[in-house]
């Protein structure tokens, strides 16, 4: 339905839960290297429990990589703190790319910079940030429910 794409994900647990928000969702997982770990990693497959091989994963040397193997008219939601534009203001369509950043740097500042009118932002209020696989949960969701309206 979705594409969720992690851009230098570090954790490994929060690759397999998010692996298993995607297979919920018919939703194909995008990992941009280099990752924080091995796609062989024990705490990787825990958190993905019995599911991981069933989620549809696609693996890229870059980020650049991924959008050259893409139709011109695929269409990105880059998720970042640093966006006025919120996430449930967006019309996300199937096929959308839903773009998530490194937990402990999110996006680099040149991809957000190139895709400012792309970016979206999760409302938050006393704290910086929220943990990786519950903002893709919370905006995969709101993606896959305005399908259902």
């Amino acid at each position: 339905m979705f594409n969720v794409v992690l851009v230098r994900p570090e954790i490994p647990p929060n690759t397999g839960n998010i692996g298993r928000l995607c297979l919920a969702t018919q939703s194909t997982l995008h990992l941009v290297k280099p990752l924080g770990f091995s796609l062989d990693d024990r705490q990787l497959k825990r958190a993905g429990l019995d599911y991981w091989t069933e989620v549809s994963v696609k693996l890229w040397d870059s980020f650049d990589a991924l959008r050259r193997a893409q139709p011109p008219h695929a269409n990105y939601f880059f998720l970042t703190t640093k966006s006025k534009r919120l996430y449930y203001e967006a019309r996300f369509q199937p096929d959308d790319f839903l773009v998530f950043g490194a937990e402990t740097r999110g996006l680099p500042e040149n991809l957000l910079a190139a895709n400012k009118n792309r970016c979206v932002s999760i409302p938050m209020h006393g704290t910086r940030s929220l943990n990786l696989a519950t903002a893709v949960a919370i905006v995969l969701f709101e993606a896959v429910r305005q399908q259902q309206s």
